[in-house]
């Protein structure tokens, strides 16, 4: 007996969705196709194209031109602080790098023989001052009256020659008489000259008063000596300032001329740097410059170019220039380092081009621009040259795009200029 089978068909799948699942299933083999293939494409348009370059532009603007250097701050000059003794020291009295003011004691110095030489001279004026207050107390007026009586008994001397010559004279005298007094008169004369030499000698401008004066001054220029000589015992600031070396401890024994501290005085302050010879035409004293010490970069002040050295430096072809900071801020330090920027040319509103496009700046100055999709050379003439920026005199107008050396494009290749 025969059965009848009947056979029934299973729906196919959509081709559409049998080749989504087979991709699926090589989903990464192809993902990886995909990506070659627009690498590829990248590649052959940036052949095609060229890479992408990020120009500048020319443009207009202000331009000062500077000299730029390193140098130190200084002051004009510097004080030396020596003793004008020996001795040995007994104190320091400061540090190094302390603020000091003018009169202020430094060091001190052992001055017990000092002021015992003082005391030796005080003593002296006293006994010459006693001497001519004595001249002028005691002796002169000894001295007048001995005159006022010397005077008097030359007057009975003269009466009693002049009774003895009339009688003598009329023959009632004797010669003896006579004679007693003529030597009397003579003798009183005599008395009266020395009284009044002796007045004279106490007087003013007498001997004796002139030496006990000569002495008196004698005196106090040995205690005006003992005193100064005492007073360098004590090393004091000769005006205010900092005090940069020291070089005196205690105990040490100082001699006259060795310097001991040295002090740079406060207020005035320069900047000594050494600038190229090849910049030596573009300088004038009088420009101004602009000056940051590397400790505080963010801090800048103002300076004047107060002198140019007249001669070279052979062995660093360089010349020595002083600016001077009229109002110099409390951070600066003695010897600090510093950087200025001395304004040596300024214009206005004229072409200027970024430094980093230009090439052979110093001999025949070009920049690449681009036409046309290609990188091409254009010469160009220079004017100041500034900080980043060049005057440009000829060749370029502003706009026009320039391409930085750092880009690493060559003349005639192809580029994507890109402006920022």
């Amino acid at each position: 007996m025969l059965q009848k089978v009947e056979q029934i068909d299973t729906p196919r799948p959509n081709l559409a969705v049998r080749w989504a699942g087979g991709l699926w299933r090589h989903k990464w083999p192809v993902l990886g196709i995909a990506l070659v293939l627009i690498a590829a494409g990248l590649g052959l348009a940036r052949l095609l194209l060229g890479p992408e370059v990020v120009a500048a532009l020319v443009q207009r603007g202000n331009l000062v031109q500077t000299v730029v250097a390193s140098g130190h701050i200084e002051t004009p000059y510097r004080v030396e602080i020596a003793s004008q003794i020996t001795g040995t020291v007994k104190d320091v009295l400061v540090k190094e790098g302390e603020q000091v003011h003018q009169g202020q004691q430094l060091v001190a110095i052992e001055a017990s023989e000092l002021q015992a030489s003082v005391v030796q001279a005080e003593g002296a004026v006293a006994q010459a001052r006693a001497r001519v207050r004595q001249l002028r107390e005691l002796t002169k007026p000894a001295a007048d009256e001995a005159l006022k009586q010397a005077q008097a008994n030359l007057l009975n001397a003269e009466a009693t020659y002049e009774r003895a010559s009339k009688l003598a004279a009329s023959g009632y005298g004797t010669k003896a008489t006579l004679d007693d007094a003529t030597k009397n008169l003579d003798v009183a004369r005599t008395q009266v000259r020395t009284a009044e030499l002796q007045v004279f000698t106490t007087s003013p401008g007498g001997s004796d008063f002139v030496m006990a004066e000569t002495q008196l001054s004698q005196a106090l220029a040995n205690l005006n000596t003992a005193q100064a000589r005492l007073g360098y015992a004590t090393i004091v600031a000769p005006r205010d300032g900092v005090l940069i070396t020291r070089n005196v401890e205690r105990g040490t024994v100082v001699q006259p001329g060795k310097a001991l501290l040295v002090l740079a005085p406060a207020g005035d302050v320069q900047i000594v740097v050494q600038i190229d010879e090849k910049n030596l035409g573009q300088l004038a004293l009088g420009q101004h410059a602009v000056a940051s010490a590397d400790a505080y970069p963010d801090k800048r002040f103002s300076a004047v170019l107060s002198y140019i050295n007249p001669s070279v430096d052979i062995n660093r072809a360089s010349v020595e220039v002083k600016l001077k900071v009229d109002d110099p801020p409390d951070y600066l330090r003695q010897d600090m380092t510093v950087s200025v920027d001395i304004a040596t040319a300024e214009r206005n509103d004229v072409v200027i081009v970024p430094a980093r496009a230009v090439h052979d700046a110093a001999t025949s100055p070009f920049v690449l621009t681009t036409e046309n999709g290609r990188a091409v050379v254009r010469k160009i003439k220079l004017g100041l040259r500034g900080v980043g920026f060049y005057e440009v005199l000829d060749g370029l107008s502003p706009g026009e795009p320039v391409i930085p050396l750092t880009a690493g494009v060559k003349a005639g290749q192809r580029i994507r200029v890109v402006v920022p």
